[in-house]
């Protein structure tokens, strides 16, 4: 089985800080990373703010969030219906996801993001991001 462990250069479009516009919610964000940064709250207006920035700008923005009391809960469940906004809006993107075939997704890094993705100096992830974007695929190919 093929493995695509690094979500930059041609795979960069499976990154969370890929530019591709996502309606999340009722509000346009110009990245996946952006809307889930505003996700993290349930204030409308702090949402709006975020929806202008870039992903790393978006990202530091929702470390200074106050977080809703279900984050924990839901956000899972919210990557994954970000994912599914982005690969169905922006069809271009659920081609190249597809034209990944079988192969195993790993969303490598080296910044100790253990949850989302599996962190190389570590040897350890729960690659979350790579479960869902190969969960999206899959139903995909099978329509």
């Amino acid at each position: 089985m093929s493995v695509i462990d690094i979500f930059r250069g041609y795979f960069e479009f499976l990154s969370n800080f890929y530019e591709a516009p996502v309606l999340y919610d009722g509000i346009q964000y110009g990245s996946s990373e952006a809307a889930f940064q505003a996700a993290k709250t349930l204030d409308h207006s702090e949402r709006e703010k975020i929806s202008a920035m870039r992903p790393h700008d978006s990202k530091i923005a929702g470390r200074n969030l106050k977080l809703r009391n279900d984050w924990e809960t839901v956000k899972v469940s919210i990557m994954e219906e970000i994912l599914r906004a982005k690969f169905t809006q922006n069809p271009d993107l659920l081609q190249k996801l597809l034209a990944t075939g079988k192969a195993l997704l790993v969303e490598g890094n080296n910044w100790r993001d253990t949850f989302w993705g599996f962190d190389v100096n570590l040897a350890y992830g729960a690659n979350m991001l790579g479960q869902l974007l190969m969960k999206i695929r899959a139903e995909h190919q099978e329509k």
